[in-house]
């Protein structure tokens, strides 16, 4: 056995450390997704999935089979290596600071949100619920759009349906204005309001691809625990892309374990994880708002 495998007893499949290092660099060049050494064990266990799902038997074979350029598996792949943990209201001092920020903005101009890590959908529904209780009636002046590389959590997203456990620390206040109860065969699962989903358009997005499906202007932008996977300089990239998108007094959200000092020229600090343009950056997007308006 060759000194670059990775075995333990009992592996359903040999993977070895070239095998690892080929998914590294694919995930990376395809998603900006960084996996460290200590992702082995991961890889190995959402990819065996994939083996099994294919009949393929050896990691070899498969990563062939991607470098053949299957779509299908692709995109299989590429949603086995992402990660989408999520809850509603998660990260919660946010959502009062966008209601203040949606308050600031009623009757000016309509109002584009912009959740580009949507997961299963919890993010940009608690900001469709932060819009309604925030506008009441106003609340048609403002769209969601809400993206994911992930194409399976996305079906989730759009289809609004959570079991009883994902609402459970909501107010029931919150749960009987927003949300419908599933009876008979659909017991013990919720499904979010019309109005909500209506409100929300869900889109496939890969925020390393040139190509946005999202355009100027729109105030505000969610991308919160997603730069966390990517290196320093894909993160600036993505960051120097979302400028150009943001109306001048438009707020970015962050994750809370995220911090963009590297991005200064862009981006300062207003708040706990909450960033405006830097002075440069607004300067920049003011002349394209005049040059527009000619």
């Amino acid at each position: 056995m060759s000194d670059d495998q990775v075995v333990k007893e009992g592996r359903e499949f040999i993977f070895t450390k070239n095998d690892f290092a080929k998914v590294c660099k694919m995930i990376y060049d395809h998603a900006g997704i960084s996996l460290s050494e200590s992702k082995q064990e991961l890889v190995y266990s959402r990819l065996s999935r994939r083996l099994r799902a294919t009949g393929i038997q050896n990691f070899s074979d498969y990563l062939k089979l991607l470098e053949r350029n299957d779509e299908a598996e692709w995109e299989a792949f590429t949603n086995s290596l992402t990660t989408n943990l999520t809850s509603f209201f998660r990260e919660p001092h946010h959502f009062p600071i966008l209601a203040e920020q949606l308050r600031a903005l009623r009757g000016k101009h309509p109002i584009v949100l912009w959740c580009s890590a949507a997961s299963t959908g919890e993010e940009p529904y608690s900001m469709a619920m932060t819009v309604m209780d925030a506008l009441g009636r106003d609340a048609s002046q403002v769209s969601i759009v809400a993206t994911d590389l992930d194409t399976n959590v996305l079906a989730t997203a759009r289809a609004g349906v959570y079991s009883d456990e994902r609402i459970a620390k909501l107010s029931p206040d919150l749960v009987k204005r927003y949300f419908q109860r599933g009876t008979g065969s659909q017991a013990g699962l919720v499904r979010v309001r019309q109005e909500l989903r209506e409100m929300i358009t869900f889109r496939q997005l890969n925020l390393l691809h040139d190509n946005w499906s999202v355009r100027a202007p729109v105030d505000a932008i969610f991308c919160r625990n997603v730069m966390i996977y990517f290196d320093k300089p894909t993160q600036l990239a993505i960051l120097k892309k979302f400028v150009p998108l943001l109306r001048k007094d438009g707020l970015l959200y962050a994750g809370h374990s995220e911090s963009f000092h590297h991005a200064d020229a862009y981006f300062k600090l207003r708040g706990k994880t909450v960033y405006e343009l830097s002075a440069p950056a607004r300067a920049r997007c003011a002349a394209d708002d005049e040059r527009q308006r000619r």
